[in-house]
């Protein structure tokens, strides 16, 4: 059987909690959605992969958040990219405004220091602290608020 991927249009920042409940539900009322992903570089999207587009509407009954379907269906090719993992570290530079996510730090915000792309670390001073110490955590425990807006080598 041909299986067709979907795009669910939810709330800003519920895509896991609205991929979990389509999930749950799929398992305790039998529906045929074989997968469901959440790409976090797409806000407000998840990706449902189902036999046909009536499971996916059976699924999103009820469902809070989930906010309809887009028409048209996605071709594997344009998630491909998604499933790449890609080091969180790329995406950040000294001076970003961060948000620890995980770690006795969770839910301290942070200025980042320093980058280590090949250990895929980075360096923060939090903001709550009296005297700034460095911490060095794992790229993916954190979420940049804030991209710092940063000056070319020529000062402008």
């Amino acid at each position: 059987m041909e299986t067709k991927i979907y795009a669910v249009r939810t709330t800003i920042g519920q895509e896991k909690n609205v991929a979990d409940m389509i999930t749950a539900r799929t398992e305790r009322e039998g529906f045929e959605i074989y997968s469901v992903l959440v790409p976090y570089e797409i806000r407000g999207y998840i990706m449902v992969e189902t036999s046909n587009r009536t499971e996916v509407e059976k699924s999103l009954k009820g469902v809070a958040h989930a906010r309809g379907i887009v028409s048209g269906e996605i071709g594997i090719e344009d998630i491909e990219k998604f499933f790449e993992p890609k080091p969180m570290v790329t995406k950040v530079e000294p001076g970003d405004i961060v948000e620890l996510i995980s770690g006795p730090f969770r839910g301290e915000k942070a200025r980042v220091v320093r980058v280590d792309l090949k250990k895929e670390e980075i360096t923060v001073e939090l903001f709550e602290a009296l005297v700034p110490i460095p911490v060095t955590v794992r790229g993916d425990s954190i979420k940049v608020l804030r991209k710092e807006e940063h000056e070319d080598e020529t000062g402008g």
